[in-house]
């Protein structure tokens, strides 16, 4: 994934967290709102583990959001939440994140 499209600013997630929209699968939480370009961020609690799954987990995340950029629109600042679970796999990912964007309207 593009370092261009990442979110890493405190105050950018802080400002997504306070006043974004919500939308919730089983195994994520999408933060989000409208911007003028697309950039994505993921925030794994320490409530998943040490830093070697914390890492893993958005290891996975990325390469899900990554088969999904070219479809989206983009105008949006996104903030993926993981939901604490024993196991996390990437196609799993894929589907909620595809759940996710269908349900918020986020395809072209």
């Amino acid at each position: 994934m593009a370092c261009d499209i990442r979110l890493k600013k405190e105050k950018d997630f802080n400002l997504i967290f306070k006043k974004g929209k919500k939308i919730f699968s089983s195994k994520l939480t999408l933060y989000f709102i409208e911007e003028k370009e697309l950039k994505v961020g993921f925030a794994v609690s320490k409530k998943h583990g040490g830093s070697v799954e914390r890492n893993r987990i958005k290891r996975i995340l990325r390469e899900s959001f990554r088969s999904f950029t070219p479809y989206l629109r983009q105008n949006f600042f996104f903030v993926f939440v993981p939901k604490i679970s024993e196991e996390y796999n990437l196609s799993e990912i894929k589907e909620n994140m595809d759940y996710i964007f269908k349900k918020g309207n986020f395809y072209i």
